[in-house]
């Protein structure tokens, strides 16, 4: 696998560059991966060893070709490496004259995502809510769905991709305040270990989400909102 240099974000640990200056990795604006063909077919005689070894019979008309579609739904699954450019797009707020008023948020969600476990590599699943109160800039909602899903289309944990979602937002706009709120369903719980059926619940805040009332009123919104 070819792979190409990153630039430093705040969860690395090189310097924090900021947005003017240069990308943020892990927001989108990552080049995009690339594998050889000849990569790409290894990989899937290393994939053909493994689950003929684990008992599949990779004779049959329905498994020939599992190791390639398998290769091809984990290389989907974590195309957040790859970034989003379409998360550049922000607006300036126009709130008028009279900006400093009450703190007013914008939440969305549910946002449902998908993500593979980086401990297991088997998935877990769930939906998302964001909050923030804006600075000087507002991002379009279906952008908020994109930040979502950038962060979640990789090897991850439920705790930093809350935390994730949440600084990348913090470095798109640079809003007043942010808030999230993950909940999902593990396998590596469900299929394995003690085979519990249990959903978790993240939450991560930020700036003016300090304020008790507004996270009170955010969780009332998500709760109005859960699927």
């Amino acid at each position: 696998m070819t792979h190409r240099p990153r630039p430093h974000s705040r969860h690395g640990q090189g310097e924090v560059v900021p947005l003017h200056e240069a990308p943020a990795s892990g927001s989108g604006w990552e080049l995009p991966r690339e594998i050889s063909p000849e990569e790409w077919a290894r990989y899937e005689s290393y994939l053909a060893e493994i689950f003929s070894a684990l008992g599949m019979d990779l004779d049959q008309p329905g498994t020939r070709t599992t190791p390639s579609r398998f290769l091809r739904a984990l290389f989907d699954a974590t195309s957040g490496y790859d970034g989003d450019p379409k998360l550049l797009t922000a607006f300036p707020a126009e709130r008028g004259a009279k900006a400093e008023v009450a703190l007013a948020q914008v939440v969305e969600g549910p946002i449902a995502f998908s993500c593979l476990c980086e401990h297991h590599a088997l998935p877990f699943q769930g939906v998302a809510h964001v909050g923030y109160v804006a600075g000087d800039t507002i991002i379009g909602i279906s952008k908020l769905t994109r930040l979502v899903r950038v962060f979640a289309r990789r090897f991850t944990v439920q705790e930093r991709l809350a935390e994730q979602v949440a600084d990348g937002l913090v470095e798109l706009i640079a809003p007043r305040g942010v808030a999230v709120h993950l909940e999902a369903s593990h396998t590596c719980t469900s299929m394995r270990g003690v085979e519990e059926h249990s959903t978790t619940v993240t939450t991560t805040w930020r700036g003016a989400y300090e304020d008790a009332a507004l996270r009170q009123e955010f969780l009332q919104l998500v709760g109005r909102t859960r699927v």
